[in-house]
């Protein structure tokens, strides 16, 4: 079968099309002929950082860790699939996990869900990693209805999903960004838009809440944090997904507020509780089923072949919604 491998990392590798074996179906596991696989930033660190990154496999690498398509096999011991169903996960791509990047993918059973009904394969290949990371942030910090919830970088991949669960949870949702186009996603589905660029923290705080926002989901993360830490309530919750940094959490102390770490790839990377992100996936398929899920995907179609041109228009910070490969 065709696979897009790298022979090294590097902001200048480039993907070889390159023949390989196809895998067997084992234990636990489906194969899978992929339809669709989306990139993801995680996915362009890998390629570019390589080794100074301990989640990256060894070249020649099989990198792509979402994909949609429909199941060819199941393994033994597997239940709740069959043959021809259509299915979506994130399964691979980083350490001794062959990716998606190629027609076939052995895939642990555990790390699936049914594809939602509504949507493509191109638009279910997009949800996988973001709408988990979506998921458990905002269930992790305990959002539920009427609460005040605070997204940064509500345009983005995870942001612009967590406004949409926020939404379904039932809370009052407000996001960050800045620009016409940011804005339009954040009212699409509708949030209130705070433009960062033009608005201070202290004064969007005051403006919309009684002494701070009962949940931030903080998507930017680094620096930013000081600005959820200020926006974030008295004994409130903050999530983030990226919290690489050095930081005072002495206002944090002083609010009593609580601090999550998002990292999604623990069960993949560790075989950690992977049976709760299939148990997620069929929970997002069936929001999406209810029509209170749809992922935004970039329109710039690409092939497997010119996966180099995904990663380069993800990097490019061009891209609108999910950048999406297509077998």
């Amino acid at each position: 079968m065709k696979a897009m491998l790298l022979s090294s990392y590097g902001e200048n590798a480039t993907f070889t099309a390159t023949e390989i074996e196809k895998p067997a179906v084992k234990t636990n596991h489906v194969l899978v002929k992929i339809a669709a696989s989306s990139v993801n930033t995680i996915d362009t660190m890998i390629k570019n950082m390589g080794s100074d990154l301990p989640l990256s496999p060894a070249a020649p690498a099989l990198l792509g860790m979402d994909f949609s398509g429909t199941i060819e096999a199941v393994g033994e011991g597997v239940t709740g699939y069959a043959v021809g169903d259509e299915v979506y996960g994130c399964a691979g791509g980083l350490a001794d996990l062959p990716g998606t990047l190629t027609e076939y993918i052995v895939a642990d059973s555990n790390l699936i869900g049914h594809k939602p009904k509504n949507l493509t394969m191109r638009e279910t290949a997009a949800l996988p990693l973001v709408g988990i990371t979506a998921y458990e942030g905002l269930t992790r910090a305990g959002v539920k209805a009427g609460q005040k919830v605070l997204v940064h970088g509500g345009s983005g991949g995870v942001g612009h999903l967590a406004v949409q669960l926020a939404k379904y949870l039932g809370a009052e949702v407000f996001a960050t960004g800045t620009g016409d186009k940011q804005k339009a996603i954040v009212e699409k589905f509708g949030a209130t838009f705070i433009d960062f660029k033009t608005e201070k923290v202290v004064d969007y705080t005051a403006k919309y809440t009684d002494g701070g926002f009962d949940v931030v989901f903080d998507t930017v993360g680094g620096a930013n944090l000081t600005n959820s830490i200020e926006a974030v309530a008295l004994n409130g919750h903050i999530s983030t997904t990226v919290s690489l940094c050095e930081l005072d959490l002495t206002p944090l102390h002083f609010k009593g507020a609580t601090l999550h770490v998002v990292f999604m790839l623990i069960p993949m990377l560790h075989s950690f509780n992977r049976k709760k992100h299939g148990e997620i996936l069929e929970k997002l398929t069936k929001i999406s089923n209810e029509g209170h899920l749809t992922p935004i995907v970039d329109e710039n179609q690409f092939s497997l072949e010119q996966v180099g041109d995904a990663y380069a228009h993800l990097a490019s910070g061009t891209a609108i919604g999910k950048v999406v490969v297509e077998n």
